[in-house]
């Protein structure tokens, strides 16, 4: 069973960037899709990234293509998202998920670990 914990969360500015990291217990190539969610104030958890079993392919919501980034570095044992031109509305906390299944889920439901999140808030 897969331990995931969230980092590098914190407070920018509109049009700024950050990194946030997700430090696996286990090595996830070849053994789980990996993927980021987001829950912003009073609204439901979101999908916003995920990077298949081998690393060659990768899943984002039209809200956020072209600006948030996920790779893994297999030799750390981290799992990243890179998030470039941040808006206030990407202010939330942002969870690591793993699924152990090698196909495509978008759903919450479709992911059985999870970390414990990480706040990013983003000024205007």
């Amino acid at each position: 069973q897969v331990q995931l914990v969230e980092s590098g969360g914190g407070l920018v500015q509109a049009g700024g960037s950050l990194r946030l990291s997700c430090a696996t217990s286990e090595r996830t190539s070849r053994r789980y899709i990996m993927a980021w969610f987001r829950q912003g104030p009073g609204k439901e958890r979101e999908f916003i990234a995920a990077l298949s079993w081998l690393g060659q392919n990768t899943d984002y919501p039209e809200s956020v293509r072209g600006r948030f980034i996920i790779s893994r570095d297999d030799d750390k044992n981290m799992v990243y998202l890179r998030m470039n031109n941040l808006r206030p509305e990407d202010t939330a906390v942002y969870y690591c998920a793993a699924r152990n299944q090698n196909d495509w889920s978008r759903q919450q439901s479709g992911y059985s670990y999870w970390g414990q999140g990480t706040q990013v808030t983003v000024s205007a």
